[in-house]
């Protein structure tokens, strides 16, 4: 969501004076990729996962704050919605056993976390989007106490000029209007962050371009919104929807959302921070007084917070991070399309799904990207999301293929490859890629097992009844809670 910014209200010359800050700052970024050394020496990964918060009956608890306080972890921080929070693991390199790191990192985190929430009447839950909201959630009252949410919510509507509306047709459709962005809270995920050198950068953002259908497919988690079914990955139409700055007549136009696959294959970082200050007007034009250039010319590092801050209202699934740790800049690859869930050892898989298959694609010689065309990547994309684990994608020499049989049969040696090149033990690797194998062979994830138990409740999508489906729905997810704290993947639910 950016970083924190007071409530304030922002004139004209507000928005002239930061758009020229952010262009000065992306000459010094053009500058710094020619001239400066990045961070590349020991490249590290990293994961954070957004959470929901429910009562004892499974429906919304809107108790973050007092639960953040509780937890008292600086690891556990706000998010947009009363019912979410979010923990940041600590970065670190995969060689060593970083995977069981982050399993034993989150599953230690959650356990002392959930202890502390439990006693103020709220549990966690990791699911894409909770399927017990109901539209009284997605109101203003409902943004978290942070005034950087509630601005960011005033600016979308006011750069709109109307209410947003959200209409996704998958098994059901759903059409509803809204006054705010609360509906991106809906939207809880797992963001994978993949640290890379400036010259190695395009490979690795082209190479989770291209991967980005294959991932939600074998992890979606999201297939119920406001009681009906939907996609199976409804984040990725509801994100899409909800924070979407276009009237009508400008999508006509050929306007270009701020949710954005993108349009190209890259050639540098460069190109996104640029297309950035190209295509889209600020949001939250707040300026630092940092001159970047003089920071630069007398032999430090930039922190180029204009830049930064309007990279994190544009809002890629695969996204560019410029940061600074240790005097020195780096850069990353932040994969943001995966849903939370549904059990940690899931999410860790996923992770090292994505780590491998990444590093295998974007090292290799002959790549990807220049045998399919992005709109091949983009098809992919959406196909996944709305089919899951059923869906049917395009892959060079391949032509169209299941999604299942092409993981199993070409990708998951591949993520093999890739973790080897990470330094990951075979024996470690094993037992992450083997749970997705598994999906794969068993034709489950997260919103497959989800509708399947609603549908053995007798939930008919020809009965649109409210009170039985949230019975069920309630039902399922105390029953998915339950196995979430077990631990045991996804594909061994019965």
């Amino acid at each position: 969501m950016g970083d924190d910014v007071e409530a304030r209200e922002f004139t004209p010359a507000d928005r002239t004076r930061y758009r020229d800050k952010v262009r000065r700052c992306l000459d010094v970024f053009e500058r710094m990729l020619r001239e400066s050394a990045f961070d590349t020496d020991d490249p590290w990964t990293g994961m954070e996962v957004e959470l929901n918060l429910v009562d004892d009956a499974g429906d919304p608890a809107l108790r973050n704050a007092e639960v953040l306080d509780a937890i008292a972890n600086e690891d556990f921080q706000t998010e947009l919605g009363r019912f979410n929070i979010e923990l940041n693991l600590a970065p670190g390199p995969l060689a060593g056993g970083g995977l069981a790191s982050y399993e034993t990192q989150l599953r230690e985190s959650l356990n002392a976390a959930e202890n502390k929430a439990a006693a103020l009447g709220a549990h966690q839950v990791m699911i894409g989007i909770l399927p017990t909201l109901r539209a009284e959630h997605l109101r203003k009252e409902v943004i978290s106490e942070n005034p950087r949410y509630a601005l960011l919510s005033e600016q979308i509507l006011r750069a709109r000029g109307e209410d947003i509306t959200i209409d996704v047709q998958g098994a059901e459709r759903l059409r509803t209007t809204v006054d705010t962005i609360m509906p991106e809270a809906a939207c809880t995920s797992t963001q994978l962050h993949v640290q890379v050198s400036p010259e190695r950068f395009a490979s690795y953002w082209n190479a989770s371009q291209a991967i980005a259908g294959i991932q939600l497919a074998v992890g979606a988690n999201s297939p119920y919104l406001l009681g009906r079914q939907l996609w199976a990955e409804t984040r990725i139409p509801l994100f899409e929807q909800a924070t979407d700055t276009r009237s009508e007549e400008l999508k006509v136009q050929g306007v270009r959302p701020r949710v954005w696959f993108g349009e190209r294959w890259i050639t540098s970082v460069f190109d996104l921070f640029e297309e950035n200050v190209r295509y889209f007007p600020s949001l939250l034009p707040v300026l630092d007084p940092e001159d970047p250039l003089t920071v630069l010319e007398a032999g430090g590092t930039p922190n180029l917070s204009e830049l930064r801050l309007h990279n994190g209202t544009i809002y890629r699934w695969n996204r560019p991070v410029y940061d600074v740790s240790g005097g020195l800049p780096h850069l990353r690859v932040e994969n943001r399309l995966l849903a939370a869930g549904p059990t940690v050892v899931d999410m860790v898989a996923n992770a090292a799904f994505y780590f491998g298959l990444v590093r295998a694609l974007a090292e290799d010689e002959r790549p990807l990207w220049s045998q399919m065309s992005f709109s091949a990547a983009e098809e992919n994309f959406h196909a996944a999301a709305q089919h899951g684990i059923d869906a049917e994608v395009y892959w060079p020499r391949l032509g169209r293929v299941s999604a299942s049989e092409l993981v199993v049969r070409r990708l998951l040696p591949l993520a093999y490859e890739g973790l080897a090149a990470w330094g990951v033990e075979h024996e470690e690797a094993h037992r992450y890629l083997d749970v997705i194998e598994q999906r794969c062979v068993t034709g489950t994830n997260g919103a497959s097992w989800f509708v399947r138990q609603m549908r053995e409740r007798g939930v008919e999508l020809s009965d649109l009844d409210p009170t039985p489906r949230f019975d069920a729905l309630r039902e399922v997810l105390g029953e998915y809670r339950a196995r979430m704290n077990d631990n045991q993947p996804v594909h061994t639910w019965s």
